[in-house]
């Protein structure tokens, strides 16, 4: 991974100078090779690395789309208004969060966890996105575009590395402080700052409690000291100090207390990241004592939900879920619930149906889109599924997880060069374009297409084979 994003960076450098652009600064006049469009093209060569091959990556449409109606909140409240974002999840128990070029947005699951509120987890990714708005990463690259690029590769390397290893992501950050990163530190201090500031101005105007962000930065520093050399990978890739916590003090104490609650979803999601994929006695116990008091809390009782489905206590999941209708709580995670349960329980056509009310009611939930898809299928009606997921593909042609869902749905029809194209289109957006030719030669060669279906299986043959001699040369001039 270290070598592929090294390389994916060292290729920023062929940029023509031409798409170079005077950046803003912090009192310096430089300016970069890092373009605007550049960083935008290495943050998304940079996330397709991360999804699709790096194993840590979070895999839950459910957790995701939570991220990213928070951080996309926060985006349009400050200065980020018109920039596209990507929040994503972290399965790592580690307290992180980082932002990447292109206004890419990574959360630890440790982090969701260990926040206290929803304004504490909203302020960790305000801090993040000023750093996006104000182009920090590419502010950092420097005057000397090569030292400045292995700079941001040693940056990036580390953040991605603290995620397993703080003594990998300490000798990384030593690589890059040899090819010019000491003397940028300064600027790492300002930026800091800076996102401290708008950080907390974005977070008021998007109707958060500002305390949220100070409070979490405080627990951060009174606990590093338990940490001794090992603090907490936030904390080695934020450098926090008093003088930071102090202004952002001054700062909140001049502005209206605001008491906000926790939206269900933030309790939820918490709820299943505990549970996990597969709970554990410990976790299993503690949501059913949690379940068992008096008055007990809708997330407990989601909780158990999930856990018991998770060690497949299906008839525990429903006694469980009994309890869950009966609050009559309204989110897009409950209906979610409800299908695995009802999928769990061998009934697709029930899971696809509740699926469908749920997607009624919450019509951007990803989730139960793809749950009312897998659910088709699996019912026997593919061509329900195939209808509709033509349509999504539609709107979202970049979406790789809707080309396997049409792909399934168009072999069960028996439908062979169009569930070859599909699944050349999956591979096409991995950029794993050898894969991809692959399959649209088996398409050419299925024999059940008409003449239009053929002609356009051909067409994207030549683009594919295209990228795949492009990236063939990239890998030639920068070899991993």
């Amino acid at each position: 991974m270290k070598k592929r994003l090294i390389a994916a960076l060292l290729c920023v450098a062929m940029v023509p100078r031409g798409l170079a652009q005077n950046l803003p600064d912090l009192g310096d006049n430089a300016s970069t090779d890092l373009s605007p469009l550049a960083e935008q093209r290495l943050g998304a060569q940079i996330m397709r690395e991360i999804r699709w091959r790096d194993p840590a990556y979070l895999r839950d449409a459910e957790i995701e789309d939570y991220l990213n109606r928070i951080g996309e909140r926060l985006v349009a409240a400050g200065a980020g208004a018109g920039l596209s974002f990507q929040f994503f999840g972290v399965s790592d128990p580690s307290l992180n969060a980082f932002a990447m070029p292109g206004g890419n947005i990574g959360v630890h699951t440790g982090l969701i966890l260990a926040a206290q509120s929803e304004s504490e987890l909203a302020g960790v990714l305000s801090h993040e996105v000023a750093h996006v708005t104000q182009r920090h990463i590419a502010r950092m690259v420097g005057k000397q575009s090569q030292t400045g690029l292995l700079m941001l590769a040693s940056l990036l390397v580390a953040v991605l590395a603290a995620k397993s290893s703080s003594q990998v992501s300490q000798g990384a950050i030593m690589a890059g402080q040899a090819a010019g990163l000491s003397s940028q530190l300064s600027y790492s201090r300002d930026f800091e700052n800076e996102a401290d500031r708008l950080g907390v101005q974005n977070l008021a105007a998007a109707g958060f409690d500002v305390r949220g962000m100070v409070g979490f930065f405080e627990r951060l520093q009174k606990n590093s000291r338990l940490y001794e050399n090992n603090a907490p990978a936030y904390m080695r890739t934020h450098p926090l100090t008093g003088d930071r916590i102090t202004e952002m003090e001054n700062r909140i104490a001049q502005m209206p207390y605001r008491q906000v609650p926790d939206s269900l979803d933030f309790q939820l999601v918490r709820a299943k990241l505990k549970a996990g994929r597969q709970a554990s006695r410990e976790v299993l116990e503690e949501f059913e004592r949690a379940a068992r008091v008096s008055n007990p809390s809708f997330a407990a009782q989601y909780g158990l939900v999930r856990a018991y489905l998770s060690v497949r206590r299906l008839a525990d999941a429903e006694r469980a879920m009994v309890e869950v209708r009966k609050r009559h709580e309204v989110s897009a995670m409950i209906a979610g619930l409800e299908g695995d349960l009802r999928l769990a329980q061998g009934d697709p056509a029930g899971a696809a149906k509740v699926f469908r009310e749920g997607k009624a009611r919450f019509p951007q939930s990803r989730r139960l889109l793809y749950g009312e898809l897998e659910a088709l299928i699996d019912s026997g009606r593919p061509a329900e599924a195939l209808t509709a997921v033509k349509a999504e593909v539609l709107t979202t042609p970049d979406n790789a997880t809707l080309w396997e869902l049409r792909a399934r749905a168009e072999a069960a029809l028996g439908m062979r060069l169009a569930q070859h194209r599909s699944l050349a289109e999956v591979y096409t957006i991995r950029g794993s374009y050898a894969a991809a030719v692959e399959q649209l030669t088996l398409a050419q060669s299925a024999g059940d297409g008409d003449f239009f279906e053929q002609s356009a299986v051909d067409s994207r043959l030549r683009d594919v084979r295209a990228l795949l001699a492009e990236q063939m040369r990239e890998m030639k001039n920068n070899p991993r």
